[in-house]
């Protein structure tokens, strides 16, 4: 693969856990088809996601620099909020992607040099046939825009409402995390750690992961007196 700005030293790298595998797409499943497909010929060259906290945002446009990757394609992943303090600069020469993955548009909007040069990014990939993924807390029509031409193009594409997953939805993502970790993760153990821990469910994945180092470290199985001994719970 040729050096482009996919290697740039941004500072900002993919979690490996965050991949379509790792993703349970329950309510969300035309938007994940949409994403896996987007660099296909007949991919669309925009898609925009929006929802609450916690949704999954995040994981999808990671999820999405990964299937990039994997398919041999430059991608980058920008998280503005991580990023959005800094000049705009890294836009420059975007076009030499072949996908782009905004992640917090929020953290910018307001923001002349920002609005300014993601409205001609915008520009830039579209006519150099290249694809363009942004996510943020509200649809675009929701957002307070200062530049009416970047507003007009946020628009242009397909918007999706990312869903939240209700609390049997939570529970099969923790089983199908602990599955891609190699861990067994009874139900009622599910049950017992969604019931009892965090609500945010990048904070469930976390005690997860300690867990596991846990589990490993002690040899033992998963169980729920386990689970609070590991946990202090």
């Amino acid at each position: 693969m040729s050096p482009g700005p996919a290697q740039l030293p941004l500072g900002v790298g993919l979690r490996d856990d965050a991949t379509f595998a790792n993703y349970l797409s329950s309510g969300n499943a035309t938007l994940v088809d949409r994403l896996r497909a987007q660099l296909d010929e007949a991919g669309e060259p925009f898609l925009f996601l929006w929802g609450g906290e916690g949704v999954g945002r995040s994981h999808l446009l990671q999820a999405a620099c990964h299937e990039a990757s994997d398919r041999d394609k430059r991608a980058l992943y920008l998280p503005l909020e991580e990023l959005g303090h800094f000049p705009p600069h890294m836009l420059e020469d975007i076009e030499r992607l072949d996908l782009l993955a905004i992640d917090d548009l929020d953290r910018v909007l307001g923001r002349k040099r920002w609005e300014e040069a993601l409205f001609h990014c915008f520009n830039r990939l579209r006519d150099a046939g290249k694809r363009l993924v942004i996510a943020a807390g509200a649809s675009p029509r929701q957002l307070d825009i200062g530049l009416p031409d970047l507003a007009s193009r946020l628009t242009w594409g397909m918007t999706f409402h990312v869903k939240p997953l209700d609390d049997d939805g939570r529970v099969e993502a923790l089983k199908l995390r602990a599955r891609v970790r190699g861990m067994q993760l009874p139900d009622e153990v599910a049950r017992y750690i969604l019931h009892r821990g965090p609500r945010r469910l990048g904070e469930l994945f976390e005690a997860l992961e300690t867990l596991d180092r846990a589990s490993l470290s002690a040899q033992r199985k998963l169980t729920i007196p386990f689970v609070k001994q590991a946990l202090n719970w």
